[in-house]
């Protein structure tokens, strides 16, 4: 390999670098502008060019946010309902994922396309059976109407499945000789090796239903029971609309638990994705 051909790969290599950085300063910028704004006294906020390192900060619009609505509340309503919807779409997602991967029962793999088919339907065509239901069970403005509908995640068991697929078949066959059952074979055998695909998923899970504003707006009508994305809604309405530098600061604290999550379990996010995810 000549010098001129090293140095054309260096400066390719460099100029690959150089794009990346610039690709992600790009993507951060909102993100730095949301917290930044949202610190500042309403006469700095919003000039032209922004000010990307005020001078003058305040956390006055956070406090605001406190008064205007129960926000530690919302807070606490929010937490609830993400971890157990997590926690549960995780535990049902592996138990369908190991039996639509390792059982053997007829018409699995119809089953399977038509949980799939599930994928296709857009959630407002089940928004009615599911609060008559719920109405029926007496669950309206409750934590658990939101909850039971999101314990089930289709998505969840397709990737769970390939995951498990990609685990030979080998480790299922040792661990039966040694007595083991289904259970004991998900839980000490094929999960213990699924960590990867397991993180990915509650990052994926978690980010959704702390985001997410259609259902939560559907059946919880009292303030405290509210989650974070209705109040920023009922925040912007309180009081004929709140200034716009205190919906930035709740904006900027709803978003913040989702980057803290995502800096912790980044690396396993991207092995997942990049690795095993998607194996079939």
């Amino acid at each position: 390999m000549t010098d001129r051909t090293q140095a054309a790969r260096l400066a390719r290599r460099h100029a690959l670098s150089l794009l990346l950085v610039l690709t992600g300063l790009l993507m951060l910028a909102p993100v730095h502008w949301l917290f930044v704004t949202a610190l500042q006294p309403a006469g700095n906020a919003f000039s032209v060019p922004p000010d990307w390192l005020p001078d003058k900060v305040t956390f006055h619009n956070f406090s605001a946010v406190f008064d205007l609505i129960p926000y530690g509340e919302m807070i606490l309503s929010s937490l609830k309902i993400t971890v157990t919807v997590t926690a549960g779409s995780l535990i049902t997602s592996a138990l369908a994922a190991y039996a639509f991967a390792r059982l053997r029962f007829p018409g699995r793999d119809v089953i399977f396309f038509v949980l799939l088919a599930a994928l296709m339907l857009p959630q407002q065509l089940t928004v009615i059976p599911t609060f008559i239901l719920m109405r029926n069970l007496g669950l309206v403005d409750t934590h658990a109407s939101v909850i039971l509908p999101a314990l089930v995640n289709v998505l969840g068991i397709f990737l769970l499945r390939q995951f498990f697929l990609s685990i030979p078949p080998e480790l299922d066959e040792a661990a039966r000789i040694d007595g083991a059952g289904h259970l004991r074979i998900l839980f000490q055998v094929i999960l213990p090796l699924s960590g990867p695909a397991l993180s990915a998923l509650a990052i994926f899970i978690f980010q959704l239903y702390w985001n997410d504003f259609f259902w939560p707006n559907i059946f919880l009508n009292s303030p405290g029971k509210m989650t974070l994305p209705v109040g920023l809604v009922a925040l912007q309405g309180s009081q004929g609309g709140a200034p716009a530098l205190v919906v930035f600061a709740a904006i900027a604290m709803i978003v913040a638990p989702v980057l803290v999550l995502f800096l912790f379990f980044q690396r396993a996010l991207i092995e997942s994705v990049a690795s095993s995810g998607l194996k079939g």
